[in-house]
């Protein structure tokens, strides 16, 4: 559906490059997604960067249109939009969004991603939930073993991805996970959150609203228990900023007791922790977890180590 806020969606038909639209797939604050196809008859998904508020486009036209005082926001958001496709090209994985190519037209900028066809893990775990019924502990734990696979190979490319959150894992036919929406990624680490970074409540970690603690990868694995969370709720945690002030989540390990392992809920509970140093510092020890290697959840004090320093 149309967010009357955004511009209207390129109509069905128009060219991009090599790529004729079909029609929209998804729209977000700063995109939308089509379905096109290639010369050749391939799908492909094409983001198109029209961050709402910043932009205007008539309907049935291809162009989009910035007001002189919106350009500088929208240069450097489209920067950081190039950048995204950049890097994601260079990372080959199962388990997470190929982008297949990126290109400038239409006054702002697309990436061509691998199309695939299956739900969100958000759409999967609310079908359930709406009926009454548990999202099983099997499949919770093959679609984040493999997602973590995904997000240790984006990490290995000294890249965050600041918003995972089921909305932005996508579940194929076959069942196996692709971490999609790297919109809000960033390189590197640093001493805390921009002021305009993108953030979602209920996943987003303390240090990305404010909290002055570094991100690093203990950034995403707090985002990645906070989707398992979600998963068995049926809704997001209480936000971190919130949890600062008045910390009033309930432990899985106590919300689900005897309904899944208690080594699953221990791990939700550990990605969870508000400071920084009491989370895993890297996703190895949650794969191990999650792929079932790892019988028994070894006392998390044993993987903590302090966030490296920053370079001066």
């Amino acid at each position: 559906m149309h967010n009357p806020l955004s511009p209207p969606p390129l109509p069905r038909g128009s060219q991009l490059d090599r790529y004729r639209v079909e029609r929209q797939l998804s729209q977000g604050g700063f995109s939308i997604v089509y379905l096109a196809h290639d010369e050749a008859g391939k799908p492909v998904a094409i983001k198109e960067y029209l961050p709402a508020g910043l932009t205007r486009r008539e309907a049935g036209a291809l162009a989009v249109e910035v007001e002189a005082e919106h350009q500088g926001a929208f240069n450097s958001g489209m920067n950081w939009f190039f950048e995204e496709g950049r890097v994601l090209a260079g990372i080959d994985h199962p388990n997470v969004v190929r982008v297949e190519n990126f290109f400038r037209a239409n006054g702002t900028a697309y990436l061509v991603m691998r199309y695939e066809n299956g739900s969100t893990l958000k759409d999967h775990a609310r079908r359930l939930t709406d009926n009454g019924e548990q999202i099983g502990e099997e499949f919770l734990r093959h679609v984040f073993a493999r997602l973590l696979s995904g997000l240790r190979e984006v990490h290995t490319h000294k890249l965050l991805h600041l918003d995972i959150k089921p909305a932005n894992i996508y579940v194929r036919s076959d069942g196996h996970p692709v971490l999609l929406d790297f919109g809000a990624a960033r390189q590197g680490q640093g001493p805390r959150a921009g002021k305009h970074a993108v953030c979602t409540p209920g996943f987003a970690a303390p240090e990305q609203q404010g909290s002055g603690e570094p991100l690093g990868p203990w950034t995403d694995i707090y985002s990645t228990g906070a989707s398992l969370y979600d998963c068995m709720a049926g809704c997001e945690p209480q936000p971190a900023d919130r949890r600062l002030v008045k910390d009033e989540l309930e432990p899985a390990q106590v919300r689900w007791r005897n309904r899944y392992s208690l080594q699953l809920l221990e791990l939700i509970d550990w990605c969870l922790k508000l400071p920084v140093a009491q989370r895993p510092q890297s996703v190895f020890a949650l794969q191990k977890v999650l792929s079932g290697e790892q019988l028994d959840l070894v006392d998390p004090a044993w993987f903590e180590t302090p966030p490296p320093a920053q370079a001066k």
